[in-house]
């Protein structure tokens, strides 16, 4: 698979910043799979011609917003705004089950895979409801391993196309009915003051074709 192939659209650049709108099914950067190609490579080599730092993890199958610092004085101060609890960030998930009013899940999760439980909260809020679907749209105050997925996991409501904590049935059921063969999680909205001079940044990505084809066959009465 070659970078040039890959359509990434560019949500915000200046000299130290670009946020992109990364596909589902591309790695960020290159980890324990020793992926070919990243999102990272393809920022880099593509769009601005130098090392960049990512600036947070976005799961391989969720799409959406993701941040690159174009140098290291950059990530670290990005890194504090982080570490204050400054980003504004907001997804949008698919899941099975009835979530009838807006909840504050304060629940410890690993913060590494088989490492020790700290605490995460994420705020949970309904959009739109047909049967048994739900489509939720969560806030992280904390940024945990697999967070929304795991808290919507510990509710009950799990996430579709969710290989790791969903249900193999519903995915099933998605990949057969709808041809959905992805998680249905999506990092819409970003929002931050730009370090340099506290600009207000609001960036927004708009939902992939294949997630508004799906929503919009189940929730047939509301435009998404």
């Amino acid at each position: 698979m070659e970078a040039q192939k890959i359509n990434i659209s560019v949500l915000y650049k200046d000299d130290r910043l670009i946020f992109v709108d990364k596909p589902s099914g591309i790695a960020v950067h290159r980890g324990w799979a020793k992926d070919r190609l990243t999102l990272a490579d393809i920022v880099r080599d593509d769009l601005v011609g130098k090392q960049v730092f990512a600036l947070s993890r976005l799961d391989r199958a969720t799409s959406g917003i993701v941040g690159f610092a174009l140098d290291s004085e950059m990530a670290r101060l990005f890194q504090q705004l982080i570490f204050e609890k400054s980003l504004k960030k907001e997804y949008l998930a698919l899941v099975r089950g009835p979530l009838k009013e807006r909840i504050l899940l304060s629940h410890p999760i690993p913060r590494s895979s088989g490492g020790e439980r700290v605490p995460a909260e994420t705020e949970f809020i309904p959009l739109k409801r047909s049967g048994r679907w739900t489509l939720v749209k969560a806030i992280p105050l904390t940024g945990r391993l697999h967070q929304i997925r795991r808290h919507l996991k510990h509710l009950s409501l799990p996430v579709v196309g969710d290989t790791r904590y969903g249900k193999g049935e519903i995915n099933r059921y998605f990949r057969e009915e709808y041809k959905l063969h992805r998680l249905a999680l999506h990092a819409s909205s970003l929002g931050f003051s730009h370090p340099d001079n506290d600009l207000s940044i609001n960036l927004e990505s708009p939902l992939p074709l294949d997630l508004e084809r799906v929503f919009s066959r189940i929730f047939k009465d509301e435009p998404i």
